[in-house]
């Protein structure tokens, strides 16, 4: 077989498969593709924690404010209050022991301020979430704020694929609460 017959019938077998190849999308009453459940996958920590972490800092970087870094503490403040608010069955930002984010972070071991916290119960991606806050003032403003220097971010994936997501920023070394000495 020569060489142009080969290109051919691959050409054409590779074709043939496409054709086959199927993709259903489940369709709504109105005839569009209904939304899919985000699924976060196991191992995948890491790479969405980053994701997030450059997505905000190239708004910071926009708005003119210093970069943040993650933080383990407050990262696991974080993943903390997103399995409680799961448990809750609501998102807000006290915990079950009545506990605010200033409590949660001294209890992980924050040497600094919370800045702000921002919390979503969804079904959207980490980027649409972040996409949603910066909607949002008072959510934008936890994100943007030019004293925040720490990052921490978590989530809470349910079976059915509700996700509640948590983000705080803190600034190392100021005291918990304003106009009080430091940790």
């Amino acid at each position: 077989m020569n060489r142009r017959t080969f290109v051919a019938l691959s050409s054409a077998a590779l074709l043939a498969a496409c054709a086959e190849a199927t993709y259903s999308t489940a369709l709504g009453p109105d005839g569009k593709p209904l939304p899919q459940v985000y699924r976060i996958p196991p191992g995948a920590t890491g790479q969405i924690q980053f994701r997030v972490l450059d997505s905000v800092n190239a708004l910071r970087q926009a708005a003119g404010a210093q970069p943040l870094a993650l933080n383990a503490q407050l990262n696991a403040a974080s993943a903390t209050h997103s399995r409680d608010m799961s448990v809750q069955n609501r998102p807000w930002h006290f915990g079950s022991d009545g506990s605010s984010p200033i409590d949660r972070v001294r209890r992980a071991g924050y040497p600094g301020r919370v800045v702000g916290e921002n919390i979503s119960e969804t079904f959207e991606t980490e980027l649409e979430t972040l996409a949603a806050w910066m909607e949002e003032p008072s959510t934008r403003k936890v994100i943007l704020d030019p004293s925040a220097r720490d990052l921490g971010f978590a989530w809470h994936q349910e079976g059915g694929g509700k996700i509640w997501w948590t983000m705080i920023t803190g600034a190392p070394g100021l005291s918990a609460i304003p106009g009080t000495a430091a940790m």
